[in-house]
């Protein structure tokens, strides 16, 4: 027999955050190359991808009239 599971219903134990040391449900887990497990949660992942630590000179060219090409 067949047993489906839904990813949305399992139970996952609440777990601290690796980089904002928060304790949170909803995380992802990575496996580093020296074996080790890392927990990141949503809000970090979302963070990296987003480029929100850039640097604070950052400009955008195209918002001056400057299209770089």
């Amino acid at each position: 027999m067949i047993e489906s599971v839904d990813p949305k219903i399992t139970e996952k134990p609440a777990v601290r955050c690796a980089k904002c040391d928060r304790e949170m449900e909803h995380y992802n887990t990575f496996i580093e190359p020296t074996n080790e497990t890392v927990v990141v949660c949503w809000e970090c992942t979302q963070r990296e991808e987003k480029g929100f630590n850039a640097k604070r000179d950052f400009r955008r060219g195209s918002r001056f009239g400057v299209i770089p090409r």
